[in-house]
């Protein structure tokens, strides 16, 4: 009772309220709150501490930012997203939040959208050179495993995958570097209506989460710009499950060495053998990888599933002859 009380009294303060509402549609900073609200910096803070003391707001570190966001686990989580289900839309308040969040997006949308349109160019004319994207889609599509609830993408880029995955689980995490392709990702994914996506800005060798979080890890195109393929993937070995798989798509060994210059690429593609021992080094077990020819470069998709741990088996011994059961 007690409990429930604190949480109350918490929520129960008009700017709080607005900002349950906020939370419940975007991960915001202090500053996106102070801009939204209309209010000062100190007194906005002191509602998100008071908020996330009272176990109805969690925070999270983004690089420099510090970003706020509902509980996510336990019996709060479920009364947060009550007390957000209750507020009304249309209430003049609301709304006018609502409007001014928007109008912030739109612009880091448009930032996000002349940056994609800058390196478009160069991004059409390498998809050209491989399998249609929707093929690959399909693929992982059929491979993500049966009754998985939390996925992980890494390196999203604009939020494709999780845009076709996302619908397929509980809960979508997708992680990239670039604060550009971050805005672009929660833009897609707003717009595309998927509320069951968190994304985060997180460096592919040292994941923000804990170990054994996540059911399925997606790599999609991201380790031939890596410098350590190795490390990367042990660290998504790491978050993965036992019982869980990790997914990596990426393009098999090529001579186009122009990708290099042109887009950065730091390797010309990878064998079977050299993916498959990277996952059997991060503690997986590589399963037959999967291949689709293109124009100019194969796309290959390697899985390593990690082992479930076995279940004891009760002995039962024989019966003794002469002794009753």
């Amino acid at each position: 009772m007690d409990h429930l009380l604190t949480l109350l009294r918490a929520a129960a303060e008009d700017t709080r309220l607005r900002i349950l509402a906020l939370a419940a549609r975007e991960d915001l900073t202090v500053s996106d709150y102070v801009h939204v609200l209309g209010q000062s910096q100190p007194r906005v803070s002191r509602h998100l501490k008071l908020l996330v003391e009272a176990g109805l707001l969690e925070r999270f570190r983004e690089a420099q930012f510090t970003r706020f966001r509902l509980v996510t686990g336990g019996d709060d989580a479920a009364l947060v997203h009550e007390f957000v289900r209750r507020l009304d839309p249309k209430h003049v308040r609301i709304a006018a939040d609502r409007a001014r969040l928007d109008a912030l997006q739109q612009r880091r949308q448009t930032a996000a959208v002349r940056f994609f349109r800058d390196n478009a160019q160069r991004w059409d004319e390498l998809r050209a050179l491989h399998v249609a994207d929707r093929e690959i889609e399909r693929a992982l599509v059929h491979h993500l495993p049966a009754g998985a609830r939390r996925l992980l993408d890494i390196g999203t880029g604009t939020g494709r995958l999780l845009e076709v995955l996302a619908p397929r689980v509980e809960q979508a995490v997708g992680v990239d570097q670039s604060r550009e392709m971050l805005a672009l990702a929660r833009a897609n994914l707003a717009r595309a209506a998927i509320d069951n996506v968190e994304i985060r800005q997180g460096d592919m060798y040292a994941l923000p989460f804990e170990a054994d979080a996540f059911d399925v890890v997606t790599i999609h195109h991201v380790l031939h710009y890596a410098d350590d393929p190795a490390a990367a993937l042990s660290e998504a070995a790491r978050v993965v499950r036992p019982g869980g798989v990790v997914l990596v798509v990426d393009f098999s060994p090529h001579d186009l060495v122009e990708l290099k210059r042109e887009h950065a690429h730091v390797h010309l593609g990878f064998a079977d053998n050299q993916v498959q021992g990277w996952l059997r080094s991060a503690g997986l077990s590589p399963l037959e990888p999967i291949h689709f020819p293109g124009r100019r470069l194969m796309t290959g998709i390697w899985r390593g599933e990690r082992e479930a741990p076995a279940r004891a088996v009760r002995h039962v011994p024989s019966p003794v002859q002469g002794v009753p059961r």
